[in-house]
């Protein structure tokens, strides 16, 4: 690792695993977000693996001053169903960029989830992108790629597949994660 999130990372003792790969487009999920400094770690990560990406947060988020630093970061405000539907804000960004990942973690929160937002799923099936499961694992110090979806037809078979990936993963708050069960 040469880069300067490389070296924080490296001296975190964190390590990438899985290699990126070769996809212009797609919605990452990053997943378990049982705490606040996932998103650094997460940023630090996806930069080391020098893709080009956006991260959905929250509108709430986005209050002076803090909307500076959330636009620095790399981030993007969504609005919920209500007020503008992040499904096509996000699929119209996606089909107007010719190379862009988006980044989100199905859980929507860093406290404890029994049901994730189905959003992550509709996003890139609009879109018609793959996504891609990239997690953070503290009792591994490790963080990457750990499969691409491509067949996007069956919502619980994608979550099957994602819940065999995160199975064995642990977040900073192990107790928070919570895999999606599939039919919900």
């Amino acid at each position: 690792m040469e880069t300067l999130s490389g070296k924080v990372l490296d001296r975190l003792g964190w390590k990438i695993t899985g290699e990126f790969p070769d996809i212009k487009k797609s919605i990452i999920i990053f997943a378990p977000h049982t705490a606040h400094i996932d998103a650094f770690y997460g940023k630090l990560g996806i930069t080391e693996m020098g893709i080009n990406y956006k991260f959905l947060s929250k509108k709430e988020l986005f209050f002076f001053p803090m909307n500076l630093v959330m636009k620095k970061f790399g981030s993007i405000a969504v609005r919920g169903v209500k007020n503008q539907n992040a499904i096509y804000q996000i699929a119209e960004l996606l089909n107007n960029s010719d190379e862009l990942h988006i980044v989100i973690s199905p859980e929507g929160w860093i406290k404890k989830v029994s049901d994730w937002n189905k959003g992550f799923y509709y996003m890139a099936l609009k879109a018609k992108v793959p996504i891609i499961v990239a997690s953070l694992d503290y009792s591994k110090k490790e963080m990457g790629v750990k499969g691409v979806i491509y067949d996007l037809e069956d919502y619980d078979s994608v979550i099957n597949q994602i819940n065999t990936w995160y199975k064995d993963v642990s977040g900073k708050c192990p107790e928070q994660f919570v895999l999606q069960s599939a039919g919900s």
